[in-house]
């Protein structure tokens, strides 16, 4: 006798997910993970919950850079506005900014301007010049610009000299002094050269004592080339001098001819500060080199006194362009896509540069430099990179196998925001939750730069500063959100259909909530239903039975809404339908 065939049964299953772990853009994630989110966050994790409300701080014209001191400093318009007030720094150059906080200043890039955040009236150029018109006249002098007067010039040494007379070796070329007390000649050991210009009191507001100056066109030949200058004198009464070190036999005037005075600051790719100093990169037109400032001083960078407080500059063996820099744990560190030069800062000058080859900074995405919690966080061409003094490693598998661009990132707290463009043009605005190792998509925000203060994180994009916790400026009417899972049912080999769900939830007051499903990656979501309620309690939503071999959910909402659990009810049935 032959078997007879047997009908499948059917039997129910309950799913309950309590735990929802973020975004996850791969094709097979785990239970509680969303493919794709809008406007979801971490913050009250276990929980699935919506984002804070963000506010509009100001609308911008044309933003130009954002920096936090103990004000907010914002360039928009060509005009450095700080803690929200106009400031003498105007007429900068269109583009984007590199803003760099040092002590009190404020250091804007490429105009080479600075801002003092302590004297509003004190901001100006970085860089100096002067270009003299008429006589210029050299004399020997003392560092403090002294002139020696009756110097003996001669090969041999004055007979019964006076006490302090000068005399000036012409052999040797070798200044001494008479010193009555000892009764011999004493050798000075440096001399030096006052220069003095027709002009009156402009000198002394543009060079300050000790600037590493360039001087051209000076009849005098020790005079011209990279040059200290160790006195500036002058004022509206008496003539403008500058004091270089360097012998002179004889006064000379010069009567033909321009003298030209330049304190120069480098063209820097990307800067920042540690330890005092300003530090910088340049690549191209054959220059590969790093840079900084005299300690203290943004304003000289060719200042060499063969003193540890000098500045310094390096030439770098590297290929290709310089992608980043970044203070990390008091030492600066620049990137190429395939470099990090770590600059190990001597107290005795003698500054060290190491290299490790290894994944650096994408080009183009130098702005998502950021240290969060001592890590530092930065997007590389491959992935989004956490360093931490050796190598690199990736924490943004969960960002699936999309190719992002431009990045730039901001930090508070345990969050690291990073907005990004992928190969679509596409933007996303990204947060990862660094303690729980989370990630959120939040929304399509592009995002120029970042700044936080105070505990707020402030995004300035191509229209608006906003404040993305919302503590400051407008907030928003309400937060319209979206949670989209993975595939749901892969688990059972058998046909199945969703009867109902169960969803534990607290919602405030008019807050909404809809339900859709997608069978068998058809493309079409259903809308099962809207659930408007307030406060805390579970919602059953019943399905239409629909057969499937597997379906996604997607939860749309408007209004601040916390998700405690989600449960499932599947019948699960043959393998045949």
């Amino acid at each position: 006798m032959g078997l007879l065939p047997q009908l499948a049964y059917e039997y129910n299953e309950r799913e309950v997910t309590d735990v929802f772990t973020g975004y996850d853009h791969r094709l097979r994630i785990a239970d509680g993970a969303f493919y794709d989110t809008k406007n979801m966050s971490t913050a009250h994790y276990p929980l699935l919950a919506n984002r804070k409300k963000r506010g509009l701080v100001k609308r911008l014209a044309a933003p130009g850079g954002l920096l936090a001191k103990e004000k907010l400093a914002l360039v928009d318009g060509g005009t450095l506005y700080y803690g929200g007030e106009a400031t003498g720094v105007r007429n900068l150059a269109p583009g984007e900014k590199q803003m760099v906080s040092m002590g009190a200043y404020l250091c804007i890039f490429p105009d080479k301007v600075y801002f003092n955040t302590a004297d509003p009236e004190d901001h100006g150029s970085l860089e100096a010049g002067y270009r003299s018109s008429g006589a210029v006249r050299y004399r020997m002098c003392r560092a403090d610009g002294t002139v020696y007067e009756g110097v003996t010039v001669s090969d041999d040494a004055p007979e019964e000299p006076a006490n302090a007379a000068c005399w000036l070796d012409r052999g040797a070329r070798i200044l001494y002094e008479w010193s009555a007390a000892g009764e011999q000649w004493v050798e000075i050991p440096t001399v030096y050269t006052r220069i003095d210009f027709l002009t009156n009191g402009i000198l002394p507001r543009r060079f300050r004592q000790y600037d590493g100056v360039t001087i051209e066109g000076a009849d005098v030949e020790h005079c011209n080339g990279s040059r200290i200058l160790y006195a500036v004198g002058g004022d509206e009464s008496e003539r403008d001098y500058v004091v270089v070190a360097g012998l002179l036999e004889e006064s000379v005037t010069q009567r033909e001819g321009s003298v030209a005075l330049s304190r120069t600051v480098p063209d820097m790719d990307y800067v920042c500060e540690a330890r005092n100093r300003l530090w910088g990169c340049r690549y191209g037109d054959g220059i590969n080199e790093l840079y900084c400032c005299a300690l203290g001083d943004f304003r000289n960078w060719e200042q060499y006194m063969g003193l540890s407080t000098d500045s310094w500059r390096a030439s770098v063996g590297s290929d290709g362009p310089w992608t980043g820099a970044v203070n990390y744990l008091g030492c600066p560190m620049f990137f190429k896509e395939n470099r990090v030069h770590r600059v190990s800062v001597s107290s005795a000058g003698a500054h060290q540069v190491s290299e490790t080859v290894c994944r650096g900074v994408q080009e183009g995405c130098a702005k998502s430099l950021q240290v969060v919690n001592e890590t530092l966080f930065y997007k590389s061409r491959a992935d989004v990179c956490a360093y931490q003094g050796s190598f690199p490693e990736s924490v943004s598998e969960a960002l699936g196998d999309v190719a992002y661009s431009e990045a730039a990132a901001g930090s508070v707290g345990d969050r690291y925001c990073i907005s990004m463009r992928d190969a679509a043009g596409a933007w996303s605005l990204f947060v990862f939750d660094v303690r729980r190792g989370l990630w959120m998509r939040e929304d399509d925000t592009h995002v120029l730069q970042f700044a936080a203060l105070g505990g707020e994180l402030y995004a300035m994009t191509g229209d608006a500063l906003r404040a993305l916790n919302g503590s400051a400026g407008e907030p928003e009417s309400y937060v319209e959100w979206m949670a989209e899972s993975g595939v749901l049912g892969y688990q059972y080999p058998d046909r199945k259909y969703v009867s109902r769900f169960n969803l534990r939830l607290w919602m405030e007051e008019g807050a909404e909530l809809d339900v859709f499903l997608q069978y068998d990656s058809g493309g079409e979501w259903v809308r099962q239903g809207r659930i408007k309620t307030k406060g805390t309690r579970t919602v059953t939503l019943p399905v239409r039975p629909r057969r499937c071999d597997h379906f996604r959910m997607r939860l749309v909402g408007k209004g601040d809404v916390r998700l405690y659990s989600v449960a499932r009810i599947l019948s699960i049935g043959s393998d045949v339908g």
